[in-house]
């Protein structure tokens, strides 16, 4: 199931920032911030930030977070920053995730590779991530984007409700996993930027390629490798599609019931021998 594993050092950004300071789910879980929810007994952050730490080829991490004092007051993530010896790095974040990533970007070296993902990635593994930066490393370009197959997804979870992109065959929803590996993957980061408003309307990012990309897409004509050859030669930087073979990879915990599932994932796993 895994690729061959990622032989080189990453840096790690972590998005932890609010697109809003309103938090439903936050607030009816009594948590400051939803990153700090409690899954599995353990702050979100926590877990996410455990599992990059764990990560052979991870280096330096990075937190993105629009309140970064929230984070004195937990006792784990203050502890995991004392072992790491300076090397996790808690920033505030910009208004926007990609602006983050652009800012992380202005922040490092330009050759230094960056894994992006984000806190509410409660389900996230040292071994998705080898496998998701060996198949990017394998297939080269310059950036790599994470996604699992809507068959797989609902197969082992028939009850999450997610936002998919649809190609011929096959819809696919994000893993919240991102590769940034070469200088030129900045362009994707802009671009990203720019479509930012249309994460739920996905046709209206598709037109931003041009009316026959948009007609394609209607007619579910391009398979998910075409779509992203395309979408490089519009970006200027060969962006790649890597399928996830895990399909908790996909769940994020944006809803209550999100959180509800997640929780019973993680009481299933404890229960294995």
């Amino acid at each position: 199931m895994t690729s061959q594993r990622a032989i080189r050092g990453y840096t790690a950004l972590l998005l932890a920032g609010r697109r809003s300071a309103s938090d439903p789910l936050a607030a009816a879980a009594g948590a400051p911030h939803r990153v700090l929810l409690d899954v599995g007994g353990v702050p979100m952050l926590e877990r996410v930030l455990r599992t990059l730490v764990e990560t052979p080829c991870i280096g330096d991490i990075v937190i993105s977070i629009d309140r970064p004092e929230l984070l004195e007051s937990y006792a784990g993530i203050a502890q995991l920053r004392r072992d790491q010896r300076g090397h996790i790095a808690v920033v505030r974040s910009a208004d926007s995730p990609s602006r983050s990533v652009l800012q992380a970007l202005d922040d490092g070296s330009p050759e230094q590779p960056l894994l992006v993902t984000t806190a509410d990635h409660a389900l996230l593994r040292v071994e998705m991530i080898e496998h998701f930066l060996g198949e990017a490393e394998t297939r080269g370009g310059d950036a790599s984007v994470a996604l699992v197959a809507e068959s797989l997804l609902r197969e082992r979870f028939p009850e999450s409700v997610r936002t998919y992109l649809p190609f011929a065959g096959e819809r696919y929803s994000g893993a919240n996993l991102f590769a940034l590996l070469t200088p030129r993957a900045r362009r994707a980061v802009e671009f990203w930027t720019r479509a930012e408003s249309f994460r739920k309307r996905p046709w209206r990012l598709v037109a931003s390629f041009g009316p026959a990309a948009l007609l394609y897409f209607l007619l579910r004509r391009f398979d998910l490798d075409t779509a992203f050859e395309r979408a490089s030669d519009s970006i200027g930087a060969r962006v790649v599609a890597v399928t996830m073979p895990f399909a908790e990879a996909a769940v994020d915990v944006d809803k209550m019931s999100d959180l509800e599932l997640v929780n019973r994932i993680l009481d299933e796993q404890d229960a294995e021998p």
